[in-house]
């Protein structure tokens, strides 16, 4: 049996083993974390003890799921459950641990509620709580208090300053550029998004660098840039990232949703075909087989109906963001299709769940998309126009009030394409401007 000096001095080199961890995890690719861990669970022994075993669960975890590993799951559980916060709520190392094995176990909603009262009451340096707070701010975007999120991170990042820790400004800053990206405000996302690289290559972090398109995601998507958007979803899917944040399944179906729209089944098909559906536990799940069908048959009411109903599934934290975008992708079908009824309905559940989460972002993106839906409804167009079917089309977009950016993100076109469309139309129909187009679609014959 050890002896009490010698569980005091396995105590001592576990807590120096995962500190090293900690620091490391931050800028180390996961690979070479693996070390620590074969010494930490050297340190068990025969007789385990709840610190060691703490510490040892959490660095085991985390490297199994950075690296994709089946077993992650228990090694994370474990830790959690050790974590006793009478016994461990005022040590920050523990806390620490604790924290990141709820955010890599996809608990994100647990970061706050479990957690946040503690690091209140600590008295750490500057470099401890910015990298608490970090966490804490994650876990509440993530889970769906983007406001939240926002100040904490922002304050991570100011004691990351103050700490003169640009690994961890590094962290604290590219998550606060997607979430500030969400909140709609661009310009500060995307100055964030340009230091945060900065700051990796500063730091040669390849934790933060991987993460780095992740965060650039949203911002493309709200400022309307759909080929940076899909540029970026290509990449993630191409070198998997995500698999530790809940989007690993979203980031391909996003993608092969859009190739779906735009006319490309056969590539939508290959990309759900390389990936099975995911686990139940994972965010999303309940969705995804339905969100597949659709994808498959993008145009069918059964799917579309099918997937609608299969919203109700999401109702845990950290699928809200994912619930009113898959809403959103619905919506704007029915749209397309002339299925105004559906199409309103559910980008209005789209937009109340972004307004109710502070997500102004993508909320700006919906409201459009729904004022141009609740519009009134123009008159049908004359059946004698001597326009092609996708002239008409094109016509009746412009002559609604799209843009030809809208009008080509609708029809799953180039702007280009549009332009040249609109020439011919503007010629055949003998009109100067999109006002006189809109009345030309109306006007009786020969009038």
């Amino acid at each position: 049996m050890p002896t009490d000096s010698t569980m005091g001095e396995r105590v001592t080199a576990a807590r120096s083993l995962a500190e090293s961890f900690l620091d490391d995890a931050r800028t180390a690719d996961p690979v070479t974390l693996r070390a620590v861990v074969r010494r930490l669970e050297e340190l068990r022994g025969r007789s385990p003890d709840d610190e060691v075993e703490l510490l040892f669960h959490t660095a085991a975890g985390v490297v199994g799921v950075r690296t994709r590993q089946p077993y992650a799951s228990r090694h994370l559980d474990t830790a959690l459950r050790l974590f006793d916060p009478d016994r461990f709520g005022q040590d920050e190392l523990y806390l620490e641990c604790a924290l990141l094995c709820a955010l890599s176990a996809i608990r994100p909603h647990e970061a706050r509620a479990r957690f946040a009262h503690l690091v209140d009451r600590l008295d750490a340096p500057p470099a401890r709580l910015a990298r608490l707070l970090t966490m804490i701010g994650l876990g509440d975007a993530w889970s769906g208090d983007v406001a939240r999120g926002q100040a904490a991170l922002s304050r991570a990042r100011a004691l990351a300053i103050e700490a003169g820790r640009v690994d961890i400004q590094a962290e604290a800053t590219s998550f606060l550029a997607k979430v500030e990206a969400l909140r709609g405000d661009t310009a500060a996302a995307s100055e964030h998004l340009s230091e945060a690289r900065g700051l990796a290559a500063r730091a040669a972090s390849s934790w933060v660098a991987a993460h780095l398109a992740e965060c650039a995601a949203p911002l493309h998507l709200v400022n309307g840039d759909v080929q940076a958007w899909v540029g970026v979803l290509e990449f993630l899917v191409g070198t998997a990232v995500g698999a530790n944040s809940g989007l690993f399944y979203e980031h391909r179906w996003e993608l092969a949703t859009h190739h779906a729209l735009h006319g490309d089944r056969a590539q939508a098909l290959r990309l759900l075909a390389a990936i099975p559906d995911p686990p139940l536990e994972w965010p999303g799940a309940p969705a995804l087989p339905a969100w597949r069908a659709w994808i498959t048959d993008p145009d069918d009411p059964e799917t579309m109906a099918r997937f609608e109903r299969s919203l109700t599934g999401l109702n845990r934290p950290a699928e809200r963001l994912s619930r009113a975008r898959m809403a959103w992708l619905l919506g704007e079908r029915h749209a397309w299709l002339g299925r105004r009824a559906d199409a309103i309905r559910l980008l209005e559940t789209a937009a109340s769940g972004y307004a109710a989460m502070g997500a102004g972002g993508p909320l700006t993106r919906v409201s459009v998309a729904l004022d141009r839906v609740a519009a009134p409804v123009p008159v049908s167009p004359r059946q004698d126009l001597p326009l092609t079917p996708t002239e008409l089309r094109v016509a009746q977009s412009v002559a609604v009030g799209m843009s030809n950016r809208e009008t080509a993100d609708q029809l799953g076109v180039s702007a280009k394409t549009v332009e040249f469309h609109l020439a011919n139309i503007f010629r055949k129909l003998a009109v100067r401007n999109r006002t006189e187009l809109a009345a030309s679609l109306t006007r009786p014959a020969g009038a």
